[in-house]
């Protein structure tokens, strides 16, 4: 996903981190699929749901979510759509990288995970966010469980892996129901007449752009929240940047202070101190850390109400302190 959605982080010698593109395909109006193989050593297993860290030739690290069915473990394929305000993620994607061309690569995270148990699957799908549902379809179709996709585009010149996502539902106990605004005289997708017609075990999931997902939140905010997954493209909440206050950095002691302008990444950056991060604005989870003592402000899109009401644990690309210290463990 475009510029994005630190649970489970999976990290050992044996899984590989330099990748080479093996393949590029353009799937619809600036999207494409790229197909990604490891140099050496072994995929590991992927879990519907999950995303990679691209560490791309510009110096940036964009997240993308894994479209591999569970079988899948020769390559990770990946689909990007060319963002218009794009920072250099998806822009350069489109316009630089070619197959052949050698990348590093994080190993899978999940902050987006198909539950288990559920019996019928609805998914709501705006634009590129399509992808992590293409990984969940075929774990569902392998499990024989149920599942309905609403995928919602502007226009079929926008929509892709169209015959992907049919043939996974003719292969599976799946559907897949297309909406496009201006076939449909611009109206939007009617979210709140899906939800309020599923069952009462069904599970829904959403992934698009921050408009769709807030109708999203909002139209299921009285549902289960244990049966409400979502994922998000970029942050609709502001950077904590106001300052003025410590960490300390509990393995070694360190304080540093936290002036106003800067977050705790960039102020820890500045430091000398070095934290993984890719996204920078709370919704891939590579910078979460534990929160040892302090109060935190979060403003990240991936932690639950009840996770942020714990303050166990915080993702400092984004979030502050509502304390004069935050003591972290690093």
């Amino acid at each position: 996903m475009e510029d994005l959605l630190l649970i489970g982080v999976l990290v050992s010698d044996s899984i590989p981190r330099e990748f080479q593109v093996r393949g590029m395909r353009r799937e619809a109006e600036e999207v494409l699929s790229i197909e990604l193989t490891p140099c050496a050593g072994t995929l590991p297993e992927i879990s519907p749901g999950s995303h990679i860290d691209l560490h791309l030739g510009n110096g940036l690290v964009r997240s993308y979510s894994l479209m591999n069915s569970p079988q899948e473990r020769d390559s990770y394929r990946i689909g990007v759509f060319r963002d218009p305000g794009s920072e250099g993620g998806s822009k350069y994607i489109h316009d630089h990288l070619r197959v052949g061309q050698l990348l590093r690569i994080d190993p899978p995270r999940n902050n987006f995970a198909l539950h288990e148990g559920g019996e019928h699957s609805v998914f709501f799908a705006g634009g590129i966010g399509v992808t992590p549902f293409i990984a969940m379809a075929a774990a569902l179709n392998a499990r024989g469980h149920a599942w309905t996709l609403y995928y919602s585009c502007r226009n079929r010149s926008r929509a892709a892996f169209m015959d992907t996502l049919q043939r996974l539902a003719v292969d599976g106990g799946g559907r897949v129901e297309f909406h496009f605004d201006d076939e449909a005289d611009g109206r939007l997708l009617d979210i709140r007449g899906i939800v309020g017609a599923v069952g009462p075990d069904d599970h829904l999931y959403c992934c698009g752009p921050s408009g769709m997902l807030a109708a999203y939140r909002d139209i299921c905010a009285n549902l289960p929240p244990d049966r409400v997954h979502f994922e998000y493209f970029a942050s609709d909440a502001g950077l904590a940047s106001e300052g003025g206050f410590d960490v300390v950095l509990a393995k070694s002691g360190r304080r540093i202070n936290i002036p106003p302008g800067n977050t705790i990444l960039e102020a820890l950056g500045a430091a000398g101190v070095t934290v993984p991060y890719s996204c920078q604005q709370g919704i891939c989870g590579a910078c979460e850390v534990k929160v040892l003592s302090g109060v935190p402000d979060h403003r990240d899109m991936i932690l639950s109400d009840a996770e942020r009401a714990s303050n166990e644990t915080m993702l400092i690309c984004c979030s502050g302190a509502l304390s004069d210290e935050l003591v972290i463990d690093l």
